[in-house]
């Protein structure tokens, strides 16, 4: 995709890198010559069924899917791409992703966490021969609950680069590829473990950047397909199997976030009464998410008041050989349960460190030093990439919602009202359907109401938006 100027005002800004050292392409280029299969204790996979679903155009592929009905359950086959063949741990390499910390994507291309040449070629599991992976086998009961988890280096093909939108297209036909024929079970069935669990889904609108057609960039709104909600079940399955594996073992890196605190819950649900909607005696916040309407001004505002309650993310590293054991709250508030990062080590620093620990467990083999050394320093490490990611993302949305307004000045639009203002003139918050944008609005407010709002600043240099509610 070209460069923009729009853009590479945030690339600036932000001083991200352009292209990689020498000495790191080297050692990537010769990494990339290596043939898939070497090392020993690789078993051959290829014969599995699996497939890649992504975005449209994606050429970092972490994650090939096998999921297949059995006698009494299912099978997942989980393929992830092994970066722990092609990092030589204390090398250019490493070093330059652990500077890095993940992939920053912005809507004209993207900074990669690893050079292209692996993180979209050698590394990346395309369907055009074999790959190495770490393949996870998770066999579920028939109420898609794990009974057992299976993690070793293999080697795999993918017989396909599908995206999500023609897997809906196909699941809504009645066609699924055979890779992932059970998935239209499984997945409805590990959504509603999730609900049990108390993982908090906010099903907010997401805003999307993507070029208008004639040169320039506009925003759409697009909610979250079946087929994408499943997807993620698997990788969440996936990453719990890791977080358990390690908490067992005594050594790891889990992402965590804090249960939310009995006041925040109570002011949730003081929110969800007021805009309308019931909460039943013995109800969880996760129950009452996941019943609300689809389309409803007053829902948004419901899941927009949600997000308080997924606050405080963070990394906590242990090890208790070291004398570091893992945190008291050692859950993830939003998915309800312990969790790590392992899906997704093309794009992600840390879960090619939490691999190796999942790896060496399951084979009754001490973890590997170099891991050991580095984990005291991966929460500070992934915590400043994650800030930094969201700001860029923030900042190019800002952008190129200012950009798109503009020419708006002093027009009026219709829009729903996430939040009211605060008690000293602090603006409120409010979505705007078309063109989907969401924005600080100064004057009365009432959180789940439709407004008529009016456009008052838009600069794009900057991303500044302004709008007044027209009393």
């Amino acid at each position: 995709m070209r460069a923009s100027p729009l853009f590479a005002a945030v690339r600036a800004e932000f001083a991200l890198p352009v292209g990689f050292p020498a000495a790191v392409l080297a050692e990537a280029a010769a990494a990339a010559d290596r043939p898939p299969v070497d090392g020993p204790g690789r078993v051959d996979a290829t014969d599995l069924e699996l497939v890649t679903i992504d975005p449209p155009g994606s050429k970092d592929l972490d994650q090939a899917l096998g999921v297949v009905r059995r006698d009494h359950g299912f099978r997942v086959h989980y393929a992830i791409a092994d970066l722990g063949r092609v990092v030589v741990p204390g090398g250019a390499l490493d070093e330059e992703a652990r500077r890095r910390g993940q992939t920053i994507y912005l809507p004209d291309g993207s900074v990669p966490l690893h050079p292209p040449v692996l993180s979209e070629a050698a590394a990346s599991l395309l369907p055009d021969g074999p790959r190495a992976a770490v393949l996870w086998t998770i066999d579920l009961d028939d109420t898609a609950e794990p009974v057992s988890v299976d993690v070793r280096r293999a080697v795999v093909r993918s017989r396909a680069r599908l995206d999500y939108a023609g897997v809906q297209a196909d699941v809504d036909a009645g066609r699924v590829h055979p890779a992932v024929a059970a998935l239209p079970e499984l997945g409805p069935l590990r959504r509603a473990h999730a609900v049990r669990r108390g993982a908090v889904e906010l099903e907010l609108p997401e805003q999307e950047v993507v070029p208008d057609g004639a040169g320039g960039w506009t925003l759409r709104a697009r909610r979250r397909l079946d087929v994408e909600a499943w997807n993620a079940e698997i990788s969440l399955l996936t990453g719990m199997a890791a977080g358990r594996i390690m908490l067992d073992a005594g050594i790891g890196l889990l992402r965590t976030l804090p249960a939310p605190e009995p006041p925040a819950l109570e002011t949730f649900r003081r929110a969800t009464r007021e805009l309308g909607f019931a909460w039943a005696p013995g109800a969880s916040a996760a129950e009452v998410l996941a019943g609300l309407p689809a389309d409803d001004p007053a829902a948004l505002a419901v899941r927009r008041a949600a997000t308080t309650l997924l606050r405080g993310a963070g990394y906590a590293a242990f090890d208790r050989e070291a004398g570091v054991p893992p945190p008291d709250d050692a859950g993830h508030g939003g998915i309800g349960a312990p969790y790590a990062h392992v899906t997704a080590p093309l794009r992600r620093l840390a879960d090619r460190f939490c691999t190796e620990l999942c790896l060496a467990v399951t084979a009754g083999a001490e973890p590997p030093a170099w891991v050991r050394e580095a984990l005291p320093l991966l929460p500070d490490v992934m915590a400043e990439s994650d800030a930094f990611a969201a700001k860029v993302d923030r900042a190019c949305l800002d952008r190129a919602e200012a950009a798109l307004l503009a020419g708006c000045l002093g027009e009026e639009f219709e829009a729903v009202a996430l939040r009211p203002g605060g008690a000293e003139g602090e603006p409120g918050e409010i979505y705007v359907p078309d063109p989907p944008v969401l924005a600080r609005c100064t004057g009365a407010l009432t959180a789940g109401a439709v407004v008529r709002v009016r456009l008052v600043a838009a600069e794009a240099a900057t991303g500044r938006i302004e709008f007044v509610a027209v009393s």
